[in-house]
């Protein structure tokens, strides 16, 4: 049966663990979708950290974009995390910088794609970060993406079954079953 959970909160919150620790309470082989885009060898470190917290019956994907294109059903799956598929949609590498798509069309792209992967019958375990907690930037570029991410993770929120907020390491239940 299909189920959309979205795991919420600041960076270093604990939503990757949670996220990780969840989908093996509900599979023996749940499935690690990285929508990560490795920029620099520091976050590439981040990566390889997360890999080897996790264990070889973990299914490993990594999909910049496309989410769609892979098949999950009947599985558990985490996908780790919006911000970076987010990010991948907003600074697409594809076009040039004065190209870069506008907040509506990069948002509309994510829903459709968010759309074609969520039709598939498993359990879908969203990581996302709350980047728009704190102050308002300075820098016109960031103020954009702090909208494209509140507007996605208000669109994966609406059609979630359960969200959990992540403060300091520990879940609060915002949505679903408490």
């Amino acid at each position: 049966m299909k189920r959309i959970i979205l795991i919420t909160g600041g960076q270093r919150s604990g939503k990757s663990l949670y996220a990780e620790r969840l989908a093996l309470s509900l599979s023996e082989n749940p499935v690690y979708l990285a929508t990560a885009h490795i920029w620099d060898d520091e976050f590439r470190q981040r990566v390889i950290h997360h890999q080897q917290r996790r264990g070889s019956n973990w299914t490993n994907i990594e999909e910049e974009k496309a989410l769609s294109r892979h098949s999950v059903a009947g599985r558990v799956v985490v996908i780790d995390c919006i911000t970076l598929w987010c990010t991948n949609f907003f600074f697409d590498r594809t076009v040039n910088d004065w190209e870069q798509p506008t907040v509506d069309e990069a948002l509309k792209a994510l829903q459709k794609e968010f759309d074609a992967f969520t039709a598939q019958d498993a359990t879908f375990i969203f990581v996302t970060n709350e980047i728009g907690s704190g102050g308002v930037s300075d820098n016109a570029i960031q103020r954009k993406f702090t909208d494209l991410e509140g507007w996605m993770n208000q669109y994966v929120a609406e059609r979630a079954d359960e969200v959990v907020l992540m403060v300091s390491g520990i879940p609060v239940k915002i949505k679903g079953n408490k």
